[in-house]
């Protein structure tokens, strides 16, 4: 009897200790994950902002090149992209890395944004902040107002390439802030992503091969961006983006000797923790028609909203749709005629075009309207129709 006691306390130790051990490993195992060298990062889920892991995320650090998110940003939405100017003399004169501008250059909006995602050409930031600006000090009063306007608390701009400048500071977590708004650009998204552009510039303007030095492009095929950096002072600064089952993944790091695979390894980690879960947007999106056999037309979001969540509960997003106040009849089907924006705890969390999901023929003409009057019958029908919508009061 003692001996069957024994053998079955000896087992459910050994079960225990097996147990433990194998807890232990797998703690140790996601611990060893996330383990990264950066003085600073942050790994965010891009539309709902949630954190999957940080480390020193909102320590005010200098952030190098990635400053270029931004300069980038403010240059695309400035508008007019394609028009030709020759570069300011003074702006392109900044030590560091080019895109090779030269003085009398003739360029365009566009090929400074490939120039300054790609290459990392500080010239190319200084050109576009001039252009768009005046100066460069006029320059980052508008890139402060923007980091404000994305509730980058910790932040403050002086240069538009990312020199340094003790005044010149961020943390991964406002980076990461910033990378989602830039990530909702289109030409954004576009121009970061690839590892080689070939753009026109010159005097008289040529083709040229840029190159991204962003190598976790060639590292990994769900890499979409975002942007490198380096100065002595702020070391190694990275932030990319990864999307994988329709989830994006934004990683930040500061200061890092290692940032390449500590990049491949929190998105490895991160991508774990989320489930790629479908929002679905609301059905009774409408948009107002005159002259149409119908009053309105319903509209749709053009793409599914995908998110990565790490719980049951799913994001609670406000919609705000951005259209002409009525469209005039006919209107055809998947006609373009706005945006949406979805907003969560304040922030543009997504956003999209929007679409008619209906065509609208024009109204028949009734008899009436067929009919020919005079400028005096005319201006009588008009009356009677003004006369029956003045409100009327009792006593």
């Amino acid at each position: 009897m003692k001996k069957n006691w024994w053998k079955k306390t000896m087992a459910s130790w050994l079960a225990i200790c097996l147990l433990w051990q194998m807890v232990g490993m797998d703690a140790l195992r996601v611990r060893a994950a996330v383990s990264v060298s950066a003085k600073a990062c942050v790994l965010m889920e891009a539309v709902t902002g949630e954190v999957l892991f940080e480390q020193n995320a909102r320590e005010r650090l200098p952030m190098a090149s990635t400053t270029k998110i931004m300069s980038t940003l403010l240059c695309l939405e400035s508008g007019d992209l394609d028009r030709t100017f020759v570069v300011d003399s003074d702006a392109i004169h900044v030590e560091g890395s080019s895109m090779g501008l030269v003085e009398g250059d003739i360029v365009t909006k566009r090929a400074l944004c490939y120039g300054m995602l790609l290459p990392s050409g500080n010239d190319a930031a200084g050109a576009a902040a001039v252009e768009i600006a005046g100066s460069y000090a006029a320059f980052a009063d508008q890139m402060n107002e923007k980091a404000a306007a994305l509730g980058m608390q910790d932040t403050h701009f002086v240069t538009p390439s990312g020199l340094h400048d003790p005044e010149h500071y961020s943390t991964a977590y406002d980076m990461a802030l910033l990378t989602a708004a830039a990530m909702q650009n289109e030409t954004f998204r576009t121009i970061c992503r690839q590892s080689t552009a070939q753009v026109e510039f010159g005097n008289p303007p040529y083709l040229r091969w840029l190159q991204n030095s962003n190598k976790l492009l060639t590292m990994d095929d769900t890499i979409v961006g975002v942007k490198t950096g380096f100065t002595d002072e702020a070391g190694r600064c990275l932030v990319s983006a990864c999307v994988r089952n329709g989830v994006m993944l934004l990683c930040v790091t500061l200061n890092d000797k290692n940032d390449w695979q500590d990049h491949l390894a929190l998105y490895a980690y991160g991508f774990d923790q989320v489930t790629p879960t479908d929002i679905s947007f609301p059905t009774n999106w409408q948009q107002t028609v005159v002259g149409g056999a119908t009053e309105t037309v319903p509209v749709h979001a053009e793409t599914t909203l995908c998110v990565g969540t790490t719980g049951t509960k799913l994001p609670d997003f406000t919609y705000v749709l951005e259209m002409q106040p009525f469209l005039y009849a006919p209107v055809a089907a998947k006609q373009r005629v706005g945006t949406w924006k979805a907003l969560l705890n304040g922030r543009v969390a997504a956003q999209g075009d929007l679409y008619t999901s209906e065509a609208a023929a024009v109204a028949p003409i009734s008899e009436d309207s067929k009919k020919s009057f005079s400028f005096w019958e005319t201006i009588q029908k008009k009356w009677n129709q003004l006369w029956k919508r003045i409100p009327r009061f009792s006593a």
